[in-house]
């Protein structure tokens, strides 16, 4: 007879409809599946973790953001979902809270089958401000735009490779593991058509051609991942909330709608999804 660990046996008898291999705790596939939501401490990302702790009874999510200590949201819902909730410190712009997230998550879960990277940057007093015209650009206000909007991104999804390869689509009803980047029609070269905000554009045309050229790398190795990217639409939080004064009537949206649709998208995703620009009506949005 085989030996079992103890920590596995433990596993077995919290986990016991979980299926395994017998070598390692950290292979255990859970039911429901692991999701992780980074930038997850507001807007739609908190959002991205509550609908995704409710409409799936069984999956686990891994929230991750700044500041834990101070993500009042997130550590409600933690008093509510506590055995399916982690709560992890990850800042995109320090690469190594990136690495230990995904030790933690290793050692935890062994695997992720979604990943949703929600963290984004637009404005912030006397540092980062919409460009109304070129003459306004500023090299400070480019760099930090582009290492929070895209390059801490793909970071991300770099660390979490080798847990969204072994984690796939098992426990959940898809066949592959799904990242998927929040993104903005604004950084759609093609549907640019009123100019201005060039940080805030330049850098999520940065995140759609990092993101497109990481799936191809994924669909050429054969992983069993899929990447996407998702347009929201213009949702009431803080990001928005001083622009929305020339919001056309009917297109504002809530977290809740609008986070809906996006799961809607993210489930129903494809094989031949990967690499695609989706609007959260499902209408792809054109890159050049």
């Amino acid at each position: 007879m085989a030996f079992i660990s103890p920590s596995l046996r433990l596993i077995r008898l919290i986990y016991p409809r979980a299926s395994f291999s017998s070598s390692s705790s950290t292979n255990v596939k859970l039911a429901g599946g692991v999701s992780m939501v980074q930038g997850a401490s507001r807007g739609i990302g908190l959002e991205f973790v509550k609908q995704l702790l409710e409409k799936n009874e069984r999956g686990h999510v891994v929230a991750t953001c700044r500041n834990p200590n101070e993500a009042t949201g997130l550590l409600n819902l933690k008093h509510k979902f506590d055995d399916r909730l982690s709560i992890q410190q990850l800042d995109v712009t320090v690469e190594s809270t990136i690495e230990e997230c995904a030790k933690s998550i290793q050692e935890r879960y062994g695997s992720l089958n979604l990943l949703i990277n929600a963290s984004g940057v637009l404005s912030i007093s006397d540092k980062l401000q919409p460009e109304t015209t070129l003459s306004k650009v500023q090299k400070s206000s480019l760099l930090f735009a582009y290492e929070v909007n895209a390059v801490g991104p793909i970071l991300v999804i770099k660390h979490m490779w080798p847990l969204l390869k072994n984690g796939g689509g098992s426990g959940t009803e898809r066949d592959v593991a799904i990242v998927a980047n929040l993104s903005a029609r604004v950084g759609s070269i093609g549907d640019n058509r009123l100019g201005g905000w060039h940080s805030y554009r330049s850098s999520k045309s940065a995140l759609n051609q990092l993101t497109k050229t990481i799936s191809v790398e994924f669909a050429r190795k054969k992983d069993p991942i899929i990447c996407i990217l998702l347009h929201p639409g213009t949702v009431d939080t803080d990001l928005s909330r001083p622009f929305q004064r020339n919001v056309p009537e009917g297109k504002l949206f809530t977290k809740e709608f609008s986070v809906q649709k996006l799961l809607t998208i993210i489930n129903g995703a494809k094989r031949q999804d990967n690499g695609k620009f989706f609007a959260w009506d499902g209408q792809e949005i054109p890159w050049s």
